[in-house]
């Protein structure tokens, strides 16, 4: 006899449906494993059949051959165990009624004793379920809040082998998942703007930023708050919608770094070590990639502290993720897209001792010392960086005696949302969320300048001897100026301050001796 089952397997982050055969035949006991089956697949079988004794079930003494088809497409992971489980069941005839099996995508992994247990990715396994047509799913009950996020597909939560064959035998109702059983919680930021005194010009670089999601840089000597200011740029982010926070914890799901949590809503803020490969920014692995760095960063920031101390190989990879919003990793015998739509926000010194415009301590670099130091930092990834921002260190006076009592997080997030949803209204009906993420099109029609803004554009560019890449996204900072002040064109004004986030990138220049 023959039984089927369907389960779900993850190619990047999609997940596609994989039916899975069992043919129970004569000869002598053996297990055949079919369909390009990775380690952890083929190991099931010792697995199952372990289960099946713990849990006083017959497993076949004859010749089994499994099949997971699509045969040609690369099979990983312990999320098979519990649908060949039951598709053994169903080729020894043991279900009066498997209707439920034509309609149910069955994912899990299998204890020794036949408990069910938690598997990743199951955010997109569920979405790839109900896209084709399913109309329930069955998996560990710790998996069930979140595979529930999907609408309109019933959960069915069994503890164990055990349980799932006395429902399916006597063709009754598995446990259901009930919504509302589990809340995910989230750790409550700590860190607020509030806190840093002083500094008003990168608090406003920090906000238009934040507006229209922008990249940015602090340059500046040790302690003057670059960090700090960093950190706190999640607070005045605006909310991510659902769908964001969907596609989010998709990618958490798939590189297991889910945890507890069932939805992710508040946006990432990854801050990985200087010391990461590059195959950890950006993602891959084998035998499947797994996401990066950077792709745990869709939707939220990647904070790159000390940024020369990278390897320049390292940052390198930045660049077409920087540009496309999509991370491509291809291998021998399979290609995956991620998405990696983040804002990144990084911090260096001048120099290496750090004190290269400091108004306290003099730099005792060499120039050659200071050239090196610099040039680690690609002029072609700097010229991605929107907003490029000397930080200086704050007097006493600011610290103890403010001139004005520093605004708190929320003050600032509310004119964050409302800039944000200036341009939500804007590009109703496309792809694009902010102004940082607009192409040529769009430039063209959104940031149109008066004579005056042409001519200070062409002196501008004339002088520095910047790209039509620098040129854009000095636009797209404007705009999102502009927009923070509810104006319909870009002014003068706008197109000058947006010019002075822009000068580092020829303040950072090599320097002669």
């Amino acid at each position: 006899m023959i039984g089927r089952t369907i389960s779900g397997a993850l190619l990047g982050v999609e997940g596609y449906c994989v039916n899975i055969e069992v043919q129970i035949g004569f000869g002598a006991s053996n297990f055949f494993t079919v369909g390009l089956a990775e380690g952890a697949v083929r190991e099931s079988k010792v697995r199952v059949r372990s289960a099946f004794v713990e849990s006083d079930l017959y497993f076949p003494n004859t010749c089994v051959t499994l099949n997971l088809a699509p045969a040609d497409v690369r099979k990983d992971g312990s999320a098979y165990d519990l649908p060949i489980a039951i598709a053994i069941l169903a080729a020894n005839g043991e279900f009066r009624n498997d209707d439920l099996l034509r309609t149910c995508m069955i994912m899990g992994e299998l204890g020794l004793t036949g408990e069910i247990r938690p598997i990743r990715g199951v955010l997109p396994l569920v979405l790839a379920a109900k896209k084709a047509g399913l109309t329930s799913v069955m998996l560990a009950p710790e998996n069930a809040a979140e595979a529930a996020l999907v609408e309109g597909m019933t959960i069915y939560c069994p503890a164990n082998l055990r349980q799932c064959w006395n429902c399916l035998r006597a063709n009754q109702e598995l446990p259901k998942f009930v919504a509302g059983e589990r809340l995910a919680t989230e750790p409550v930021a700590s860190r607020d703007m509030s806190d840093v005194s002083g500094q008003e010009i990168p608090k406003r670089a920090l906000e238009i930023a934040a507006s229209g999601g922008h990249n940015l840089i602090f340059i500046g000597p040790p302690g003057a708050g670059k960090t700090m200011l960093a950190q706190r740029l999640p607070t005045i982010l605006p909310q991510m919608a659902f769908d964001e926070a969907l596609e989010v914890t998709a990618l958490y799901s798939v590189s297991g770094n889910l945890g507890n949590r069932t939805l992710i809503a508040q946006r990432p803020f990854r801050s990985p070590h200087h010391s990461i490969s590059d195959v950890g920014l950006v993602g891959g692995g084998s035998p499947v990639p797994k996401p990066g760095e950077i792709s745990l960063s869709h939707h939220g920031v990647l904070f790159l502290d000390e940024l020369p101390e990278f390897k320049r190989a390292v940052l390198e990879v930045l660049r077409q993720p920087l540009e496309d919003g999509m991370v491509n990793i291809t291998r021998r015998l399979q290609s995956v897209q991620f998405p990696a739509q983040f804002m990144l926000v990084a911090s260096m010194n001048a120099c290496p001792c750090g004190n290269l415009g400091s108004k306290r301590k003099p730099c005792v670099c060499r120039p050659e010392t200071i050239e090196h130091y610099q040039s680690k930092i690609s002029g072609p990834l700097l010229d991605r960086i929107d907003i490029q921002l000397e930080v200086n260190e704050v007097s006493y006076e600011e610290i103890h005696h403010p001139v004005t009592v520093p605004e708190n997080s929320q003050r600032i997030r509310a004119r964050v949302e409302s800039c944000r949803q200036v341009q939500t209204e804007r590009f109703r009906g496309t792809p694009i969320r902010c102004n940082a993420q607009m192409g040529v099109p769009e430039i063209r029609k959104y940031c149109e300048l008066t004579n005056e803004g042409h001519a200070l554009m062409q002196r501008i560019i004339d002088k520095m001897g910047m790209s039509a890449r620098a040129h854009h996204r000095i636009l797209k900072v404007a705009r999102t100026i502009a927009d923070m002040e509810k104006a319909e064109r870009i002014s003068t004004s706008h197109l000058a301050e947006a010019i002075g986030y822009r000068t580092l990138d020829k303040r950072l220049v090599r320097v002669s001796s």
